[in-house]
């Protein structure tokens, strides 16, 4: 599967459910360690640069805006718990939304490599 890169640090990856999002090496390393999360599952809609989550790291407190347009899937609620979980880098551990619905014209227009 092609694995796509935001600017803001996030990857994205095709999967069975739709496109999963989580966080970049690029997007570790301009954080720093990952201490706390505000996440706002109610949420059912994401537009395009729209905040993803609210992230308090070593280096920056700061919101993640999503770099493509979807119906969410699925949240990644046990980053409410394990905040850390983001700064893993296994894809299956720092993911943060699954989204559908997504602009694919949009998605190609991004970046294969990191």
């Amino acid at each position: 599967m092609t694995v796509y890169y935001s600017e803001n640090g996030l990857w994205l990856e095709e999967v069975q459910e739709g496109i999963k999002v989580g966080i970049s090496a690029k997007g570790q390393d301009d954080l720093g360690e990952v201490m706390f999360v505000d996440l706002t599952p109610e949420t059912t809609q994401v537009e395009k640069d729209a905040t993803l989550i609210g992230v308090e790291a070593a280096k920056a407190v700061t919101e993640l805006t999503s770099p493509v347009k979807g119906q969410v899937v699925a949240w990644n609620l046990e980053l409410s718990e394990n905040p850390e979980l983001l700064n893993s880098t296994k894809k299956e551990d720092n993911w943060i939304v699954i989204l559908d619905q997504v602009d694919k014209e949009l998605l190609s227009s991004l970046a294969i490599s990191e």
